[in-house]
């Protein structure tokens, strides 16, 4: 809990005076001071910073007691001045000039995490996911949020994934792609922006993000092709294994392993 009360903007001093109060409501500064362990200086100056909150209150005594306000109560107060300050903002904030088409990049777990979850919230229309089983983990929550609220995605899966997705295509994964470094994996909104990067111990978790056109359709059209292969591979397999090989062995030996 101590997490989530800092993400709501208290200190961790705050968080565990609040809990305190939580667990028994009307003690003393003093009796808080000793469940947190922490001096009664700092104890009251917290005490006094959550109250200027709206998160705690003072019961006039001898001594003071304090309480603290229902967490349903905080919550729909930080809500409603949520929404009181983004409608400043939308309407403060005109929207820049169109720019030209970017790239950018993220490095490091958190940063691509956070890019991640931010362009799958912003997602209206559809989401299309290409990544490897064992890092289905990443997006896979965000994912579920976004079709929750209507939004169609689909997911490619290489190898096996056992998910509540809706729609997740699983491509069977060969022998030799377990001697990789690392994992690619891309993402594509609403066909307007588009992340592309690599997981595996042997690198630095990276992505790319971009709204060029060239990305958005070369990820489009591969998927589009994931999609219709996954398909036909279902409806005649033994056929396409007989004349091009179980791996397409035939049609990469006419291009000389280029492919």
């Amino acid at each position: 809990m101590i997490e989530q009360l800092r993400a709501i903007g208290l200190s961790d001093l705050e968080a565990r005076c609040y809990l305190a109060l939580h667990e028994e409501p009307g003690i003393s500064g003093y009796e808080v001071a000793k469940r947190v362990s922490v001096s009664r200086t700092n104890v009251y100056s917290a005490l006094r910073v959550l109250g200027e909150k709206g998160i705690c209150r003072t019961i006039e005594s001898d001594p003071v007691l304090y309480e603290p306000v229902p967490i349903g109560q905080v919550v729909a107060l930080l809500r409603s001045d949520f929404e009181r300050t983004t409608q400043q903002l939308l309407g403060e904030l005109k929207a820049p000039p169109k720019r030209a088409a970017s790239f950018g990049s993220w490095k490091g777990d958190k940063a691509v995490e956070t890019t991640i979850r931010r362009l799958i919230a912003n997602a209206e229309r559809n989401i299309l996911v290409d990544i490897w089983a064992e890092d289905l983990h990443w997006v896979e929550t965000p994912l579920l949020e976004a079709e929750s609220r209507g939004v169609a995605v689909v997911v490619v899966v290489i190898g096996e994934a056992h998910s509540p997705l809706k729609r997740i295509i699983a491509h069977q994964r060969l022998e030799e792609w377990g001697e990789l470094g690392s994992r690619r994996f891309s993402l594509l909104c609403d066909h307007e922006t588009a992340l592309l990067g690599s997981f595996g111990q042997a690198v630095q978790l990276t992505a790319l993000e971009s709204d060029h056109p060239s990305v958005l359709e070369l990820l489009h059209t591969a998927f589009f092709h994931d999609i219709v292969m996954e398909r036909i591979e279902q409806d005649l397999s033994e056929e396409l294994a007989g004349r091009y090989g179980r791996h397409y062995e035939n049609i990469k030996r006419e291009f000389g392993g280029v492919i």
